[in-house]
């Protein structure tokens, strides 16, 4: 996962630094396999190893990027860039150190089901049924709202 992530960071190429971010996707949907997950890694490789790739990798391609068209950084983005991910480095560095000085959980009971669509859709169905009624009305509203703002308006001649 992490040389397929450092592929997508250091490739020159928009499409092979797609194709990378693909990898990327379909190996964090091992590790959730890993984490008996199963259904979170469906929707990780169906969602954005599907959906989302692909839009991004036609979007790259409709583009015509090559290295005539690309603005050139100054030496100050590169500076502000290189002290940003300094300092986000130095973050998840802190961060784990913390982490490590707790105790893990390990020996923790979990349910037999766990991790399965099965248990998840009960879940979902008994008693996270007034958000998930709310999100589907949102994302109908957000369905009619992308057709309304896609469509031409018809002029009378």
């Amino acid at each position: 996962t992490l040389m397929c992530a450092l592929g997508v960071v250091l490739s020159k190429n928009p499409i092979h630094s797609g194709l990378l971010l693909v990898l990327t996707m379909f190996s964090i949907s091992g590790h959730y396999l890993l984490l008996h997950a199963q259904f979170v890694a469906i929707v990780n490789i169906i969602v954005y190893a599907g959906a989302v790739m692909v839009l991004l990798l036609f979007v790259l391609m409709l583009l015509n990027l090559n290295k005539d068209n690309e603005p050139q950084k100054s030496i100050m983005v590169k500076i502000i860039g290189t002290l940003s991910a300094g300092g986000i480095m130095i973050s998840m560095v802190a961060v784990s150190k913390i982490f490590l000085v707790q105790k893990s959980m390990q020996g923790l009971p979990v349910a037999e089901d766990f991790g399965y669509v099965k248990s998840l859709g009960a879940l979902l169905f008994t008693d996270y049924i007034l958000p998930f009624e709310l999100a589907s009305i949102l994302f109908l509203a957000a369905i009619v709202g992308a057709v309304f703002l896609g469509t031409r308006s018809v002029e009378n001649k």
